[in-house]
């Protein structure tokens, strides 16, 4: 939910402590809610690009972190289609900040776990994708 006096904010409400990390990750802390930020840097915008992600994100799992990511702030969304209706989804500024979440989560999992993809190769994914999700 999004702080009216403070529109740039969600609201830690619910929450175990005020403390900014347990609120980040009542929002985000789940195993499928980065992994879609991480498709949104990738460049992947619609419905059917997220279930096509390797880690195979159920259809209403993915409905439910979409409409979280919505109520928070990180991500909007554009009707591309009018029939039937379908949107793409793109990370606000609030949810392109988690970028270096996501760089700094990849470099330790190159350090720490055998067999993650490097930067490098995640870097050359980015830069395959077209030029207008960018």
């Amino acid at each position: 939910m999004i702080d009216r006096e403070n529109p740039g904010k969600s609201v830690c409400a619910d929450s175990r402590s005020a403390c900014p990390v347990a609120c980040s990750l009542d929002l985000l802390g789940d195993k499928w809610t980065l992994l879609v930020v991480r498709d949104l840097l990738l460049g992947k915008a619609t419905y059917s690009e997220f279930q096509n992600s390797p880690e195979g994100i159920p259809t209403n799992i993915l409905a439910e972190r979409l409409k979280r990511l919505l109520a928070a702030g990180i991500i909007e969304k554009s009707r591309y289609q009018e029939r039937p209706v379908r949107y793409a989804y793109h990370l606000t500024k609030k949810g392109g900040d988690l970028r270096p979440v996501l760089l700094a989560m990849i470099d330790w999992g190159n350090q720490y776990i055998a067999g993650t993809l490097s930067r490098q190769q995640i870097e050359a994914m980015v830069k395959q994708r077209p030029e207008k999700n960018r």
